[in-house]
Order: structure tokens, then sequence, then C-alpha cells
């Protein structure tokens, strides 16, 4: 399976694996112009839920989860910081999650990681 359409295929089963789980979906690839997209925007509850999805058909080359490097994260950060601010919702609370599905194996990390310590706001 192609690159795309394995992550398209990767974020759809995690969509509906999350709703399983009481996520509300609220945006799928929102968007920052030239700077890249956050895969889903969901909320758990009354946290805000940022979440990258990655997919990999084996573990040949290690854990998708793995993927999300501090550089990710930065990017991560600055998105999400963006989307909260857009929608002006700044005091709410929110977190970092990361869906990771190897194979027919699906793992939820939740607050995956904190706001990147190269950003201040």
């Amino acid at each position: 399976m192609h690159n795309i359409a394995l992550g398209k295929a990767g974020e759809d089963e995690a969509v509906n694996f999350l709703k399983k789980k009481g996520y509300k979906i609220l945006e799928r690839n929102w968007r920052l112009k030239r700077f890249g997209e956050i895969d889903i925007i969901a909320k758990d509850r009354n946290v805000f839920c940022f979440i990258e999805v990655k997919t990999r058909v084996t573990s040949f080359f290690g854990q998708p989860y793995e993927a999300v490097d501090k550089n990710k994260q930065f990017k991560l950060s600055v998105l999400a910081i963006s989307y909260l601010k857009s929608k002006n919702l700044m005091d709410s609370a929110a977190r970092f999650d990361i869906v990771s599905i190897s194979g027919k194996k699906i793992n939820l990390f939740t607050d995956a990681f904190p706001l990147s310590e190269r950003f201040s706001y």
C-alpha cells in the first residue's frame, strides 16, 4: 500500500478506535498554511486532544510512535497553540495523544508528550 493511502487508512481506523473510546472528533487534517497539519483534533471529556496518527505495516523499522520525535513535537506544539488561539480556547485544557498502528495492533498513548520546551507563549 502506498504511504499516503496507508496514512489515510490508519487515520480512518484511528477515528473509529477513538470514537469507541468516547472521544468526540472535532477536526481531521487541520492545516496551518505552509506549516503542517494535525491529524485529528478531538475532545476527551473536557480536554482538547491533538492526536498524531502513525501507521506502519510492520514494526521492522521500529514502532510507529517512535517517529514522533522532538522536531515533530515542536511542530505539533505550534499547530496546537495556533488552533487554540484561532478558536479563542487558550484557557482550555489540552494534551497531545498518539495513536500508533502497527499491522493489526493499535496503541493509544494519552498525554504522550508535553508542549515543546522550545515553544513559549
